[in-house]
């Protein structure tokens, strides 16, 4: 794999001669990129890309990997000093005048922690982001502090991460990891990628991994046993951090990071729902908040100012999303909230003067940018070219709310075919044309995110006061199960929402079928009205709506009447049959 664009050079320190290559312009600030175990520079091939259209980005291959020549003896030539040294080098020689942005990934990350919290490269690291890798340092503290005062949850914490690391154990013994790595692991490698990882298949890893990772495995030998049982006491970071975790990292647990702010005063958290890979699993998101933690620091603005206020601002701070719906009541709410945790949000709405109140709303309470959209979700055609103009001008959505839909009551016969035209054409096909189109586009891009759909407690209530709208809810319930269970080799969650009695407009503007004008108006007012007693807020919805996308729920039932029906629907499904068949209260 090449670089495309990228110009080469050779730092020969200490020994050995370094890979160093170089894109976009160099008067721009400098983004180091420091790759991990068993990978080489290209591991940032995509990353790179990105960032290379704001920053003069720069990849070396460590010593003992890709093109780089290896120190000899093997033995101590992967210390961490040494490795210092090496970086020193390498940013003497492309940034002598400024200080870089460090990026490092695995054990470029660890690495990384180091060079960030010894003296000698103060002054030379303007920021540093870090990826599943932790400081050796660190981490021999955390130990530390659970051997000396252990309790259950302490002792499941050492536990888990020590089951997670049985392959360093493994990479500590002689011969044995050299002769597998070149030998049938280094063959099986690329697809095992592929099946645990989710890594795209590709020109990725490149043909010198049996010897990078036969070379690597000094990094371990020569560094974790000695940093472990004696951690630094001053391992304090003098630069801004970034601490980008994925949730789904197989060597790494979470709690490593707890007791990360003692050590980094400056500290940001993020989150993805994947695996250890991200490099290249999520490299539009990680370009993206590399992007916004390079500009904050080279602007001089304090980093906990750069990044939103909301509950889940760690997890969709500059993530796309898209609601539907979005003028008023619980689409509203969904993109506030999103626009709260930082998410960029495009509010979308036939009522345009609703989708700009959004918009505007969203941009003043934390979300770095918003845009309205006026489209009626019925409109294939509309929609399409709302497709289309999103990912052209805003990017690939990472996050879709499905949210638009009207109301309609009235018995079966009484419901004319118009009726159920435009109820199907609104909650339904709005909610397909959406799934389609936009989950089309990340599907293709092959980096994940999530689908919402806003169903009803309908969806599984039956009524006979409103077949149409039951029946609209409820296939679309049945299409966000079917969807689940497709795009799950994706990495694309689908949830759908079950809200109750929600305090919203759709009452007041519902239809009810086989009534005259009048009666329809007052029936109207009449549930607008008892809708209005019940008060359940659209927030209380929007925050199940954004925790349902990070704990990737199936069915969320909202409020009380919702999860006390899905309950029933499950136990005693003839008991709601006979509830059924009630006249509704108007």
């Amino acid at each position: 794999m090449t670089l495309e664009g990228a110009r080469e050079r050779r730092v020969r320190t200490g020994g050995v001669e370094l890979c160093v290559a170089e894109l976009g312009d160099r008067a721009r600030p400098t983004v180091v990129l420091v790759h991990g175990y068993p990978d080489s520079k290209e591991v940032w091939s995509e990353v790179a890309a990105r960032l290379a259209e704001r920053f003069h980005v720069v990849l070396y291959d460590v010593r003992g990997h890709g093109a780089s020549t290896a120190p000899r003896p093997l033995r101590g030539g992967f210390t961490l000093e040494k490795l210092t040294d090496d970086f020193l080098a390498v940013v003497d020689a492309v940034s002598p005048d400024r200080p870089v942005h460090l990026v490092g990934h695995d054990w470029g990350s660890v690495q990384s922690w180091e060079f960030v919290t010894v003296a000698r490269t103060q002054g030379r690291i303007a920021s540093f982001t870090s990826m599943s890798g932790p400081s050796l340092d660190h981490f021999g503290h955390w130990i530390k502090r659970r051997v000396r005062r252990p309790t259950p949850r302490r002792v499941g914490q050492l536990l888990g991460q020590g089951a997670k690391s049985w392959y360093v154990y493994l990479l500590h013994t002689p011969v044995l990891p050299e002769l597998a790595w070149r030998g049938p692991l280094g063959r099986q490698w690329p697809k095992i990628l592929r099946r645990v990882e989710k890594v795209p298949a590709g020109d990725y890893p490149t043909p010198s991994l049996p010897t990078d990772a036969a070379h690597g495995a000094w990094l371990y030998r020569d560094n974790v046993r000695a940093r472990l049982s004696r951690p630094r006491p001053d391992a304090y970071a003098h630069a801004p951090v970034q601490l980008i975790t994925p949730l789904g990292d197989g060597f790494l647990s979470e709690r490593l990071y707890d007791d990360l702010e003692e050590w980094a005063p400056q500290l940001v958290r993020r989150t993805l729902p994947d695996k250890h890979w991200i490099p290249r699993t999520r490299p539009d998101q990680l370009a993206s908040w590399i992007t916004d933690f390079v500009h904050a620091n080279e602007d001089g603005v304090p980093v906990r100012d750069t990044i939103a206020s909301g509950r889940y601002a760690d997890r969709f701070g500059g993530q796309l999303v898209l609601v539907t719906g979005a003028g008023s009541g619980i689409g509203r709410a969904t993109a506030l909230a999103f626009a709260e945790a930082g998410a960029r949000v495009v509010a979308v709405d036939r009522d345009a003067e609703g989708a700009a109140r959004t918009a505007e709303m969203s941009r003043l309470i934390g979300s770095p940018e918003a845009w309205a959209e006026t489209v009626d979700v019925s409109d294939e055609q509309a929609m399409e070219k709302l497709a289309e103009r999103v990912a052209g001008e805003y990017g690939v959505v990472d996050v879709l709310v499905n949210n638009a839909g009207i109301g309609l009551s009235g018995s079966f016969f009484d419901t004319t075919p118009e009726d159920w035209k435009k109820v199907l054409d609104v909650n339904l096909w709005g909610v397909i044309h959406g799934c389609r189109l936009f989950g089309r586009q990340m599907a293709e891009r092959g980096q994940g995110g999530h689908i919402v759909n806003t169903a009803s407690a309908a969806a599984y209530l039956p009524s006979k006061a409103l077949p149409a709208y039951s029946t609209s809810k409820a296939a679309v319930l049945m299409l966000s199960e079917c969807l689940r269970a497709e795009l799950a080799g994706k990495g694309i969650g689908v949830s759908a929402i079950c809200p109750g009695f929600v305090n919203t407009n759709i009452t007041s503007t519902a239809h009810f079928a086989g009534v005259d004008a009048s009666e329809e108006k007052r029936r109207q007012k009449k549930s607008a009205r008892l809708y209005g007693l019940r008060n359940y807020p659209p927030e209380k919805v929007a925050d199940a709506i954004l925790r349902a996308v990070v704990r990737n729920q199936a069915v969320v039932p909202v409020t009380p009447e919702a999860r006390g029906g899905r309950l029933m629907s499950r136990l005693a499904p003839r008991a709601l049959r006979a509830i059924a068949r009630l006249e509704p209260p108007l």
